[in-house]
């Protein structure tokens, strides 16, 4: 599987291609060097136009064609979008949502996708009805290769049917009303509960309540993604099935949704066409979310499902990309550990709403068309990338970025809107190493921590059970842990830890939060570095938005706040611990320069080793590395808008080119290298 995607361009996504299209498409297919194609999404009310009427006429042509052109089908579930009919026959089916505080959800009208309700009986019913068709009918084929159920799952449905089973859920989790009440802290307003019945979907006077509607939300549209999946389990065991995830999207926990697909996908349209000065910034982020979706299954390789190769029709200023951007955020997600690149979409449609969403092939289906030539360009140069397949990312340095305690945090009264931006913290950790070319992997809160030299829990103010213990065991055989304010705040029931802040890790990190200062955005502190700080970190930083006021307790004091009340009290700490060291990072920075300076000296007291050792990559330079048991391969990425001038002590050939590099190079705007080292 992965080699046939790698090979070349990916699947481009053909819904339902026209008959006098299809001869030309697959032509132009040919062209591009495009060995594969996604089919069938959002294709319901062409496979069953009326009720228990099919036609399968449009798949049997593409997997007909498919086959003879030796490409790979990876053939969609249609359940991302119901068809008119089933809306209006089975008004259960479309999802249920209150319009605004303390009024009655609304059942939805008939519009737009991803929004059937992931409870109703009869939609299930009619997903197994259709995938079991499908898999009957194509299980067999030689052209399958993958199945892709649905699209971008999203999450929520407030229904008498999601309630019912909210409530069930509630009663399974908890076992009886009194564990419930003491979990979600009820007495407080009067809220206490004495009847299943009385428990509604939300209330925000009780974060721990929405925080469950949260778990429930995201459980159940998993437990709907296993009922949709069971008849492609059942009849076709041994085609892979994947789901398009959506990044670091906030309302369905890819950790647990991981477990159940066989490949990780996702779908990726980074703002490189937006301002000039943001491109950097922007790759940082996207690089996050591809981290994130390798790590999802323990550093197997993923598949970027989802990209466009040109403008995308829903961002509000909708730029081209210039010449080489393209190719340069392809490469970014291979060097990340994608094994494939793919599309949205084939051909640009004549109508609907995304007619103006970049594709492969233009309205016209001129192989002329830009776009067509630099996509049939990379699908060259991807051949080549053939000993990349299945390589892996020797990580060393992880992060930890648990879902569930991003919902508590969000849920939580006090903290301010940036304290509560746990992306923002985890990436402002993440730029650090990214940038110097050190791998990072992601990981749950329930994560063994084995194998890492550092590990960083930015904000991580949920913490599940074992979790301070497993990190006491990692630093005292010599392991290095960075946490920060707002962790260790609360359990997995919203409860503060009574023992003093940061609750359970408050032995290993020697140090007692005291109490938290949220700045004005327009205010600041300062960081002072002590004279003869631990790692050689000096000099005077930038403090805002959140300062955490700590005593240190068996910790040694780093670095101290210069203003305030509570000047000269400790703002960095370390504590040693067994073997290791643990810190705490009590302020947040202005900008990047005090995680920059932090995480530098961090990883050169540690020794991390770094993708491109012999090079010093300017701004807006990254290199990633992949490796297999023989092979170990950096890829080189200049996110910059200008030039470049990289200076290389060592020898390596360019799999792109075949060509040598050594000495002073030059990269290009926006240009690449993959060197095997």
């Amino acid at each position: 599987m992965a080699r046939l995607l790698l090979e070349s361009i990916q699947p481009v996504s053909i819904v339902r291609c026209g008959p006098e299209n299809l001869g030309h498409d697959f032509h132009q297919i040919k062209l591009a060097g495009i060995n594969s194609a996604s089919i069938g999404i959002f294709s319901w009310s062409a496979l069953e136009p009326e009720e228990g009427v099919f036609d399968f006429g449009f798949v049997d042509d593409i997997m007909a064609r498919a086959k003879r052109a030796k490409m790979a089908i990876i053939l969609a579930t249609p359940s991302g979008a119901k068809p008119n009919w089933m809306a209006q026959k089975y008004p259960e089916i479309r999802r249920m949502h209150s319009p605004g505080r303390n009024v009655a959800p609304l059942r939805e009208e008939q519009c737009g996708r991803h929004n059937h309700c992931p409870t109703s009986p009869v939609y299930r019913e009619k997903c197994q009805i259709i995938n079991a068709k499908l898999a009957e009918r194509y299980g067999g084929h030689p052209a399958l290769a993958m199945w892709h159920v649905s699209n971008e799952y999203g999450a929520g449905c407030e229904c008498p049917l999601c309630q019912a089973a909210f409530r069930q859920w509630l009663e399974k989790k908890y076992g009886g009303l009194k564990a419930l009440n003491e979990a979600w802290w009820t007495g407080f307003w009067a809220h206490r509960f004495t009847d299943w019945s009385q428990i509604g979907m939300t209330d925000g006077s009780l974060p721990a309540m929405v925080v469950d509607r949260r778990r429930f939300d995201s459980d159940q549209m998993l437990d709907f993604f296993r009922a949709e999946s069971a008849p492609l389990r059942a009849i076709t065991p041994d085609v892979p099935i994947t789901v398009n995830m959506m990044g670091t999207y906030l309302p369905l926990d890819y950790w647990r949704w991981a477990k159940h697909v066989d490949v990780v996908s996702w779908d990726a349209y980074p703002a490189y066409h937006d301002r000039p000065e943001t491109a950097v910034t922007t790759a940082g982020r996207f690089s996050f979310a591809h981290d994130l979706n390798r790590s999802l299954k323990g550093g197997k390789p993923f598949l970027l499902m989802e990209s466009s190769p040109g403008p995308t029709n829903w961002m509000q200023i909708n730029r081209l990309l210039r010449p080489g951007q393209h190719r340069m955020k392809s490469l970014q997600a291979v060097a990340h550990g994608s094994d494939g690149v793919c599309y949205f979409q084939l051909r640009k449609g004549r109508g609907g709403c995304e007619k103006f969403h970049g594709a492969v092939i233009d309205h016209v289906g001129s192989e002329d068309d830009r776009m067509f030539r630099e996509v049939a360009a990379l699908g060259r140069e991807l051949k080549r990338l053939g000993p990349v397949l299945g390589a892996r990312t020797p990580a060393k340095v992880a992060i930890v970025f648990d879902w569930e305690s991003r919902w508590m945090l969000n849920a939580a009264n006090g903290p301010s809107a940036f304290a509560k931006d746990t992306d923002a913290a985890a990436l402002g950790h993440y730029r650090a190493y990214w940038k110097r070319g050190i791998p990072v992997d992601l990981l749950n809160g329930d994560a063994k921590l084995d194998g890492y030299d550092v590990v960083i829990a930015p904000q991580l103010y949920m913490l599940r059970e074992g979790f301070a213990a497993r990190v006491e065991r990692f630093v005292e055989k010599g392991g290095t842990f960075v946490a920060t304010y707002l962790t260790g705040i609360a359990n997995e029931t919203d409860l503060v830890f009574s023992g003093g802040l940061p609750g359970p890790l408050r032995n290993v990190l020697g140090i007692r939060s005291m109490e938290t200062d949220y700045l004005y955005d327009d205010e600041r502190n300062e960081v002072v570095m002590r004279p003869g700080a631990p790692m050689a970190l000096a000099g005077v930083y930038p403090a805002a938005y959140v300062c955490d006021v700590v005593r240190a307790e068996t910790a040694e004091v780093v670095a101290t706040y210069g203003r305030d009340f509570y000047a000269g009290g400790p703002a960095i700490t370390v504590n040693h611990f067994g073997k290791g060291e643990a810190w705490y990072v009590a302020a947040a920075g202005a900008d990047d320069g005090l995680l920059d300076a932090f995480h530098g000296a961090l990883a050169r007291a540690r020794k991390l080793k770094r993708a491109l050792p012999d090079c010093d990559l300017p701004a807006g330079v990254t290199a990633q590395v992949r490796q297999t048991k023989t092979g170990r391969f950096i890829f080189v990425i200049n996110f910059n808008n200008d030039p470049v001038v990289l200076a290389f002590k060592k020898t390596r050939r360019d799999l792109l080119t075949g060509r040598a590099v050594s000495g002073r190079k030059t990269l290009p705007a926006y240009g690449a290298l993959v060197l095997e080292d």
